[in-house]
């Protein structure tokens, strides 16, 4: 027994270092994974301060300095561990106040994983605030300003610094994730961080004068910092933490400057736009802002007249001082009255429209605009019938980049001989009144989910995705419907069967089509929609109402006509292509293979902690209990439709070289331009790094995918066709490259 006594007191006072060697040996043998750990346990049981016994562990080894999976990590948790079975191993008072300060040394210098350990088992939340912000003060000043940030983090000393001071450098080195996450949990942060970065954003500010305090900064990039990324991630945070944008009035205002230069140019250069679309989306970004009427006093000026300037300025009451040279003059001359010459002009633009373009070929008595739920009731009892078959489609107002998901402001259902297009927003502010909001997504939700009845669309997974941001109680409607056909996936598949496309028999060349267009004064081809509407009914859809203010009551006539247009073509195109199928190049069995659920969506990857590893499909199958990859159904480079980010234009290059269909962003583009573009034209948005959470979540499930950024354009192809299963033959490769090649010969991409 005294033996036994004696042994077991031996190891009081055990050295930590020899415990260490012994452990550093039993690393090396991976197999001995159990008894390494036992080992760990023993030996803490047998030091006389295990506390102390770990920080001269890590002092005297190295490896727990680098990424992942080290000793000094294993022997760290496995303390922690032990120390919860052993809470009377735990120190107090002036002991526990020289482990903190040694403690801190090493947190400077270790990896994520081991911050959180350390700072639980010497209790560092407890240590005196001001020695711990004195530390991060040391740290910051010696330029290690990520480490400062980390552990001003873990320790939450946020409210106590600087918002500015510790945020910059951080900006400067392109560490933005970093930055979010340390203003994260403090509203006030958030708003002050903000403010900030919209004073630098500020007209005439330079923002050298920021760089310039920071000279020899390690790993500065100073072509990530800039006015345009800054106010990319104004809008990113305002977005995250949804702050009020009118505390961001530089950033706003530039923005709303973009989108003034896009009108002008969709209603000039294009001429894509309505004057009364335009004017209406013109008055609602100017507002009452004088900086932007400013703006817009000089671009009238450079595509319109002065007289065109004058009128405006009559209109947003532009002060005189205000007024650019000849304006003022210009003002005084004005007659209120419209030109005869103006409204004749207007009267043969119209019989041009009809002309040239797809008209309703129903009476505008059978256009039924529904604001309350009684009117409504009218529409159900028609469209709730077995075998009927239904054009759907929604309107939303154009975002312009602006924060926020797009909510539908109109749906439109088009049945054989009527169109319905139903109030959404009146809709929903007359179900709250009532405390019946569950009543109208229940009929949407019957109507996507019975199969006996066929619903039309284009682009339907996008236009679900907009419902269901609308209406929460339609989250869910997409994994419901059944008997839907998405033209859309019609469009590809005509696509996909011949080059040249065929109507009623004969083959149409698609140069020739161009040329028409630009002989009617446009610049731009049709796409989408519009353009499997000219392929199969010989005119394309007159598109100048697609950008308007849907938000705006009483709906103008040509947004009615519109809206009810594009519901009820899709009725028309149905009814052609199923008569004869052969002649588009379709299979015979047309209906039978389209109706059924929305158009094939690769299921999006799962959020992945560190240690979960992804199928190579990055898709996970239900039905077995082993998780096995399961890859989407093989597809040609011609049905595959992208539209890449802007730091993504190699891997764009890279795939229309291989027959994909690819649309790329500018580099002045916000990212949320491609959730926009993959929601009119059915694509898949290929996006990197922080832009994919903001994206996704705009968008149906699977249509968005995260690149590895790292990764040449080549690799990032062989990831993307992977995922997606397309299959690329020699015939596909430089297919596209000509197709553009021949586009860019005549208007711009």
């Amino acid at each position: 027994m005294n033996q036994d006594s004696d042994s077991s007191d031996q190891p009081t006072g055990q050295d930590p270092l020899l415990l260490l060697k012994t452990l550093q040996l039993l690393w090396t043998k991976k197999e001995m994974k159990k008894q390494l750990k036992e080992e760990i346990r023993r030996g803490f049981a047998g030091l006389e301060d295990p506390l102390a016994g770990l920080l001269d562990m890590l002092e005297n080894s190295s490896d727990w300095k680098g990424k992942g999976h080290s000793l000094g990590y294993c022997i760290t948790t496995e303390l922690q561990l032990w120390i919860e079975e052993h809470p009377a191993v735990q120190q107090s008072g002036i002991k526990l106040k020289k482990l903190q300060a040694r403690v801190l040394r090493i947190l400077a210098q270790c990896p994520a994983n081991l911050l959180d350990p350390l700072i639980s088992i010497y209790q560092l939340h407890t240590a005196d605030r001001n020695y711990l912000l004195e530390h991060v003060s040391h740290l910051y000043h010696k330029g290690d300003y990520k480490e400062a940030a980390i552990l001003s983090i873990k320790l939450k000393l946020q409210p106590d610094q600087d918002v500015e001071k510790m945020c910059t450098p951080l900006l400067l080195q392109d560490k933005t994730n970093l930055v979010e996450d340390y203003v994260g949990e403090y509203p006030e942060l958030q708003s002050k961080l903000l403010q900030i970065l919209d004073t630098w954003c500020e007209p005439g500010f330079n923002i050298r004068d920021i760089t310039r305090q920071y000279q020899g900064l390690s790993r500065y990039k100073p072509d990530k910092f800039n006015r345009k990324m800054l106010s990319k991630l104004v809008f990113r945070l305002l977005d995250r933490f949804n702050v009020d944008p009118a505390l961001c009035p530089n950033v706003i205002n530039q923005r709303h400057l973009r989108t003034l230069n896009y009108l002008f140019y969709k209603r000039f250069v294009e001429k894509t736009m309505t004057q009364e679309n335009w004017t209406d989306h013109v008055q609602s970004t100017v507002g009452e802002n004088r900086w932007l009427q400013g703006h817009l006093m000089q671009l009238l000026i450079s595509y319109c007249d002065l007289n065109t300037a004058a009128r405006w300025a009559q209109r947003c009451n532009v002060p005189k001082e205000m007024l650019p040279y000849g304006v003022a003059d210009e003002l005084q001359k004005l007659q209120i009255q419209e030109r005869v010459e103006d409204a004749a002009k207007a009267d043969n633009y119209e019989e041009s429209k009809k002309k040239d373009y797809y008209q309703l070929p129903i009476p505008r008595a059978n256009i039924h605009f529904l604001q309350t739920w009684e009117e409504t009731l009218q529409c159900w009892e028609k469209v709730l019938q077995p075998g009927q078959v239904v054009g759907i489609d929604m309107e939303w107002r154009p975002s312009f980049g602006m924060v926020g998901k797009p909510r539908v402001s109109l749906l439109q259902i088009a049945l054989k001989d009527e169109v319905f297009l139903l109030d959404l927003p009146r809709l929903l502010e007359q179900a709250e009144a009532e405390s019946e909001k569950e009543k109208l997504p229940h009929f949407i939700q019957m109507l996507y989910s019975d199969a006996a009845i066929t619903k039309l669309g284009y682009g339907i997974s996008g236009d679900l995705s907009s419902l269901a941001a609308t209406w929460s109680a339609l989250k869910g409607t997409d994994k419901q419907a059944q008997g839907v056909v998405d033209l859309l996936t019609v469009d590809k598949q005509l696509q996909k069967s011949s080059i040249d496309w065929k109507k009623g028999g004969r083959k149409v060349d698609v140069l020739s089509l161009e040329q028409s267009y630009k002989d009617r004064g446009f610049r731009q081809p049709e796409k989408g929609l519009s353009l499997l509407v000219q392929h199969v009914l010989g005119k394309p859809l007159d598109k100048t109402e697609q950008l308007s203010n849907w938000e705006k009551r009483p709906l103008r006539e040509e947004q009615i006509l519109y809206a009810a247009s594009d519901a009820y073509c899709l009725l028309e195109i149905y009814e052609k292509l199923c008569k004869d199928p052969a002649s588009f190049g379709l299979s015979s069995d047309l209906t039978k293979s389209l109706v059924g659920k929305p158009s094939i969506k690769p299921r999006a990857k799962k959020q992945l902690n560190k240690q979960e590893v992804p199928s190579p499909s990055g898709q996970q199958c239900k039905g077995s209990k082993k998780e096995t990859s399961c890859p989407p159904a093989p597809i040609s480079p011609k049905e595959f439709s992208v539209v890449c980010d802007n730091m993504l234009q190699g891997l764009g290059r890279y795939l229309r070289c291989l027959g994909v269909d690819v649309r790329m962003l500018e580099n002045e583009d916000d990212h949320r331009k491609a959730a926009e573009i993959a929601r009119q034209e059915g694509r898949v948005i290929l996006t990197s790094g922080l832009p994919y959470q903001t994206l996704q979540s705009q968008v149906a499930e699977g249509r968005c995918f995260s690149v590895n950024c790292s990764e040449k354009a080549k690799e990032q192809a062989l990831q993307v066709l992977k995922h997606f299963n397309v299959q690329v033959s020699l015939a596909d490769i430089f297919s596209r490259c000509q197709d553009v090649a021949v586009k860019h010969a005549g208007p711009g991409d």
